[in-house]
């Protein structure tokens, strides 16, 4: 009887060792798309549009630019600028300005292709300063950044803040509505970076806010909520909504931006 079972013993270690193959899964090639990262702002320009293509999911993370398109940008009340090339993709502007209140369209031309995008510049909302968030965690104090500013009373204001830490990019998307806090002063602190990158004493930390439309706001936060951001670590990553149309990626976008910094006290 123990012969038997050691005899079956060794055909079941003898089956499942047969078992262990490694299966490879044959990735299908996506379709390349053009991108279009596209800003104009109420800052002095020179205003930057870039142009690149996406990869397949197994090609190595560079993306090829683009340095043929004619690339132009009019507003609402008849100027025109074709943009410049410059390199890696980048186009510039010229002479059109960014003013708050001004729809501005977009035209990129590449290939006998069109794609167009116009967003509108909505009215700036001032920064008023930086608070400092001081907050425990597991005994250690922690610190993040309150943008201080009063959202007006009209509803459908749209912000997107963006955070360097010593000069380093902080890449997590703080991105805030009003609908919960129309009309009031902010009181939410921002996103505070990472297990590599945290605000610590002495840190010079700087904050850009940018005042964008509804559907800079919608992209924006559909990238958040893939990033990790959202309820449950995030959503499955699809390609978020923009304005630009034609089958393009990426989002032109008009808006304000003003920046203002501070440092973490020792004190």
């Amino acid at each position: 009887m123990y012969s038997n079972k050691i005899q079956y013993l060794f055909l079941a270690i003898l089956f499942l060792s047969s078992c262990d193959k490694i299966i490879t899964l044959p990735l299908k090639d996506n379709d390349t798309k053009v991108i279009i990262e596209g800003n104009i702002t109420d800052q002095p320009g020179p205003y930057i549009v870039k142009l690149t293509r996406s990869i397949n999911i197994n090609e190595p993370n560079i993306y090829p630019t683009i340095n043929n398109a004619i690339v132009v940008i009019a507003d609402n009340l008849g100027f025109k600028d074709t943009l410049k090339y410059s390199n890696e993709g980048i186009y510039k502007t010229k002479s059109i300005r960014g003013i708050y209140g001004r729809t501005y369209f977009l035209e990129v031309s590449i290939d006998g292709k069109k794609y167009t995008a116009q967003s509108t510049m909505p009215k700036k909302v001032n920064l008023d300063s930086l608070r400092i968030n001081i907050f425990p965690i597991n005994g250690e104090i922690q610190f993040s950044i309150i943008p201080v500013y009063t959202d007006p009373i009209e509803l459908g204001n749209g912000y997107r803040f963006i955070q360097k830490i010593n000069d380093t990019l902080d890449n997590n998307y703080n991105i805030f509505n009003d609908n919960l806090n129309n009309g009031k002063v902010n009181q939410r602190p921002l996103n505070n970076g990472n297990e590599d990158l945290t605000i610590k004493l002495k840190d010079i930390v700087s904050v850009e806010m940018q005042c964008i439309s509804a559907s800079a706001q919608l992209y924006f936060f559909t990238l958040s909520q893939q990033g990790g951001a959202g309820p449950g670590g995030g959503t499955v990553p699809t390609n978020p909504p923009n304005n630009i149309v034609g089958g393009a990626l990426g989002l032109f976008s008009a808006h304000s931006s003003q920046t203002k910094q501070i440092q973490i006290p020792v004190n």
